[in-house]
């Protein structure tokens, strides 16, 4: 009877004592590892454990039990060698060959544009080439490999590219010409301002002299934020010290913006936005406002901010009781937009500061 089972008795009746047999000194274990083995085997079942060995035990016989599903250390389906080698090698190892430097700068070289197969400039180092002609211009070099900045003149209605895909900070009533909604399923549907760093969509008449590679549109991080409404600057950049300044000096910038409101604005409406701006009660950043231009149809102000504040403006004209009719942003700090068309995007030339 095996160890798991129990045998039936009457109810009532005290379990039937077995005789133990006497121990005797040929009988006791020899030694602390027999008592163990011993031991294991009274708590396990005779099928699933190897009996135990003694000095006088025979060879046991071929195993019974079914092999263990040990995890396979290769491929099932291995690829051939041939198919490895049919689809060539890294064009970052061809150009090492070219060139006789290291893999690192070997990328570089791809990556700045400077590498062509077949006459085809490919700015991919894991291209794979077989029996494709490679060369590299006569002028290669790896001087300017810095990061760049962008500035972008961003259309109305279109997201600054602060947020991926979404912009927390706008306020739905802080551009009244831009009608759009903000529910789950109308966010996905406002187009973002990243979209538009493209090289079709760089300014003809930009005076950097940068070749745009593909390198420059990856990594790009934007601080500077601006209504989904309102159109103008927005700059993009990789250099972690523009992003530094961008973050770190924004509140001491100069933001200027140019405001058309609907009518005649009347000085009535200035000495609202002025009490406004000194309520004790409502602290606001420093705005220095001006009257650019007013006719009985259209009027524009002049506003100029310390720091990004989305909806402020909006907020000032509602204190006045003037209606946005558009708004741009037109300078941060000492970068103006120029003759930048809408829509397009220009390298930032290294003598051009903040």
């Amino acid at each position: 009877m095996s160890t798991f089972q129990r045998a039936a008795r009457p109810e009532g009746k005290p379990p039937a004592q077995t005789e133990q047999p006497a121990r005797t000194e040929s009988a006791r274990p020899e030694s602390n590892r027999a008592i163990k083995r011993a031991a294991y085997a009274a708590s396990n079942p005779v099928a699933n454990r190897p009996s135990p060995t003694t000095a006088d035990s025979r060879p046991a016989g071929p195993s019974k039990a079914k092999p263990r599903n040990r995890p396979r250390t290769v491929d099932r389906d291995p690829k051939p060698v041939v198919a490895a080698e049919s689809e060539g090698e890294r064009l970052s190892k061809r150009v090492m060959a070219l060139k006789g430097c290291s893999r690192r700068e070997a990328e570089q070289y791809i990556e700045g544009g400077w590498v062509m197969v077949n006459g085809v400039v490919v700015e991919d180092p894991p291209f794979r080439v077989l029996n494709q002609t490679v060369t590299m211009a006569p002028e290669a070099t790896l001087l300017n490999t810095a990061d760049i900045t962008l500035i972008l003149y961003k259309p109305s209605g279109w997201l600054d590219g602060v947020e991926e895909d979404d912009d927390e900070d706008d306020d739905e009533d802080a551009h009244p010409a831009a009608k759009h909604a903000r529910g789950r399923g109308s966010k996905q549907q406002i187009p973002n301002a990243r979209s538009l760093l493209t090289v079709a969509n760089r300014y003809s008449n930009d005076q950097s002299e940068i070749r745009a590679l593909k390198r420059h549109f990856l990594h790009l991080e934007a601080e500077v934020p601006l209504e989904t409404g309102a159109s103008g600057l927005v700059v993009f950049t990789q250099d972690w010290r523009m992003t530094r300044k961008l973050s770190e000096d924004l509140g001491s910038m100069e933001h200027e913006l140019i405001v058309d409101v609907t009518g005649e604005v009347q000085p009535e409406a200035l000495q609202k936005i002025a009490r406004a701006l000194n309520d004790e009660r409502n602290p606001l950043p420093q705005v220095k406002f001006s009257v650019n231009s007013s006719t009985p149809e259209l009027s524009k102000l002049r506003f100029a901010i310390k720091g990004a504040h989305p909806g402020l403006v909006a907020y000032l004209c509602g204190k006045a009781g003037l209606e946005i009719q558009a708004m741009r942003r037109i300078r941060i700090g000492r970068m103006a937009l120029t003759d930048l068309p809408v829509g397009q995007w220009r390298f930032l030339s290294a003598y051009e500061k903040f």
